[in-house]
């Protein structure tokens, strides 16, 4: 490399949001280098949405089977555990970017492997172990550098050799026992895929489990994880973790001990920002102040998007971002936009705020849109929920005994959705007409008339209108 080059953009970090802030910058007509010093593809690729959900998925199929009369008796075996394994190596293509980086070359993008680090506005040094080169844009230049995990301070922790996530999506065998800190999502799920696998599996929450999420959605979910039989120690508090050298002794608020082969730590996630120079430019490496655009505060020339912008931490939302920020760069860099980005506007991530969809991907699933009623209270609605157990044709004929639950938050004033959440078996797929309904803020008078097809699970909308009083 030279001793300096310039483009238009510069991304810092090729994963699903990098990479689409770059393909948009190209898109618009501009340059873009992609700076990467892992994997291009990043985390969602390798170590968290493909890996995991190729975990899940073979365990809820076999599930799905066992639970309709007529399939439940062909079911005569359990889980193949090195065929699921292998088949996630697939979906991960063995670790090999070689595919993804052939698609950054085709679209036209300047890719640049190295550790990057921002030495003044709007330039960036990039070091690799034959040297250091430094790049200068001309418009901007984008973090989109993910997250990383947040490490408790627990007794005896620091320093062992315990799984994180990455770990946990990679693993080469299925551990005979594993004890998990955290009962968010990657820790609920990658609970109940390991003890779907054969592992006798233990998890270990100082909340509730899935706490974010309403809690009768929550509570189906926990008598799932206890029928594939893990067991849980929720609102209980971890004291000290010691490891012999064979097993890790998770010592617990209480007395309690567990004793595990291996220990998987999934306490959340923060913006990957450390090292990259932005102490040195007077911002707070834990979280930027950007607007809907990306743009950072007081930086006109710098953005933040996906994990690194810490607003909400899901791949397919920093993919929207992204889609936003880099047609924001090429409207700024043209004289197109001039100050903050309109609401719903094409620059500008406005349902970020309002109407982000998330699935928990265990069996049951939790499918969201939108806010809680605890979440749209606090942001000043008057509103209300209207909820049910999700009971209808389609959903008895989807599965024998099938249990689940919906809800809808309703703005009583406006009269328009604002939060959607489902959980039973393979909800996902509701998942997105929720979504628009949410994000179009589509009138419930005029939601009434979109009629769900008989006899489907979304039978279930009717049945919620019906209850709220349409």
């Amino acid at each position: 490399m030279s001793a300096e080059q310039t483009t238009d953009v510069i991304v810092i970090g090729a994963g699903a949001v990098g990479e689409n802030a770059a393909a948009r910058v190209i898109q618009g007509g501009l340059s873009a280098t992609l700076v990467e010093s892992e994997l291009v593809g990043g985390e969602c690729s390798y170590w968290a949405c493909m890996p995991s959900k190729a975990l899940l998925r073979p365990g809820s199929a076999l599930h799905s089977a066992r639970a309709v009369a007529g399939s439940r008796e062909a079911v005569t075996g359990t889980l193949d555990a090195q065929q699921v394994l292998a088949r996630r190596d697939e979906f991960t293509s063995h670790w090999d970017d070689s595919s993804q980086v052939e698609w950054v070359e085709k679209t036209g993008i300047t890719l640049v492997r190295g550790r990057a680090r921002l030495t003044g506005e709007r330039r960036v040094e990039v070091t690799t172990d034959d040297g250091a080169t430094t790049l200068v844009a001309r418009h901007a230049v984008a973090l989109a550098t993910g997250s990383a995990p947040t490490i408790p301070p627990i007794d005896g922790l620091d320093g062992l050799n315990f799984w994180g996530t990455r770990e946990a999506t990679s693993a080469k065998e299925v551990p005979e026992s594993l004890a998990v800190l955290g009962g968010g999502v990657a820790g609920a799920e990658l609970a109940q895929a390991y003890a779907r696998l054969g592992s006798a599996v233990t998890l270990i929450a100082r909340s509730a489990l899935l706490g974010s999420y309403p809690e009768p959605a929550a509570r189906l979910v926990q008598q799932g994880l206890e029928h594939d039989g893990v067991t849980l120690h929720l609102n209980t508090g971890t004291e000290s973790v010691a490891y012999d050298g064979e097993r890790f002794r998770v010592s617990l608020a209480g007395g309690t001990v567990v004793e595990s082969e291996k220990l998987l730590v999934s306490t959340g996630r923060h913006p990957a920002l450390a090292g990259l120079g932005v102490e040195e430019l007077g911002l707070e490496p834990r979280r930027l102040d950007t607007d809907d655009s990306g743009q950072v505060s007081g930086h006109p020339w710098l953005y933040a998007v996906g994990d690194a912008a810490g607003k909400v931490l899901l791949t397919h939302q920093g993919k929207y971002e992204a889609r936003m920020t880099g047609d924001a760069i090429v409207a700024r860099a043209k004289g197109e936009l001039q100050g903050p980005p309109e609401r719903w506007g094409p620059f500008a991530a406005t349902a970020d705020s309002y109407a982000v969809p998330q699935v928990v991907f265990t069996d049951p699933e939790i499918a969201m849109a939108g806010r809680t009623l605890e979440t749209a209270r606090k942001d000043g609605l008057n509103v209300s929920e209207t909820s049910l157990e999700l009971s209808v044709a389609g959903s008895s004929l989807h599965a024998d005994g099938y249990k689940g639950w919906a809800q809808m938050v309703v703005d009583d004033e406006r009269k328009v959705l604002v939060g959607v959440t489902f959980a039973g078996p393979d909800v996902a797929e509701l998942l997105h007409a929720a979504t628009i309904a949410i994000a179009g803020e589509v009138p419930l008078h005029r939601l009434w008339h979109a009629v769900p097809a008989y006899p489907t699970i979304s039978e279930v909308w009717l049945r919620l209108l019906e209850r709220y009083g349409l």
